[in-house]
């Protein structure tokens, strides 16, 4: 079963497909674009080129595996919308995944401080124990996380390396298609119902609506 994995969570425009079998799950094309400006221009074209890469069409897709985040909120809801809207068109299940538990996946055995930029001088974490997560996602500054990890991975952690003083390991930045795909693929197998695909912002978007026009003149 062929699976396309999506995620903006990140300045990180990604766009995967991978294969889903009953022996496991083999990645098979992944493009990545780092724009944090341009995610709704850059995402479509990515995907368009991982399917071109495997000779795909979209109609041969099973499933579709969504990051949800954390993530700031613009950015987020790219992937999430794209998501949503090809599987209603293709008829097929969409899958959410958090997407810090695929950098948690992909950095493997110990203990691992996972850790993106939240801007605001602030970033999202979780922390990990041979990559199942072991803390909720929050958001906070560098400071006020606490570091029980021998390592991080991460932007957020490459970015404030200084403040977590732990080594960092700055080959995984962003989450990995491949690694969304293999965090569903049980419940791709078993042909589950598909997720609402909730994005996971953990704090309000910086736009809100305007309040009620004060009165100037007695």
């Amino acid at each position: 079963m062929l699976v396309l994995a999506l995620d903006t969570s990140t300045p990180a425009v990604t766009a995967a497909l991978g294969e889903v079998s009953d022996s496991g799950m083999k990645g098979i094309a992944e493009r990545r674009t780092v724009d944090p400006r341009a995610h709704g221009e850059r995402l479509a074209p990515q995907i368009q080129l991982v399917l071109d890469d495997a000779g795909v069409r979209p109609r041969d897709l099973a499933a579709i595996v969504a990051g949800v985040g954390p993530g700031p909120f613009t950015g987020l809801r790219v992937g999430l919308a794209t998501a949503a809207a090809m599987g209603q068109a293709l008829g097929i299940p969409t899958y959410g995944i958090c997407s810090l538990d695929a950098l948690g996946r992909a950095a493997g055995p110990g203990r691992v401080l996972v850790a993106t930029d939240a801007r605001r001088r602030e970033v999202y974490f979780a922390t990990y124990a041979d990559g199942v997560r072991v803390t909720d996602p929050d958001v906070a500054k560098p400071a006020d996380v606490l570091v029980a990890a021998d390592r991080a991975v991460g932007e957020g952690a490459l970015k404030y390396s200084e403040v977590f003083g732990i080594p960092i390991d700055d080959r995984l930045l962003f989450p990995s298609g491949e690694a969304l795909i293999a965090l569903a693929a049980e419940q791709v197998r078993q042909g589950a119902p598909g997720d609402p695909l909730t994005p996971l912002y953990l704090r309000r978007p910086d736009a809100v609506e305007p309040t009620a026009r004060k009165a100037v003149l007695p």
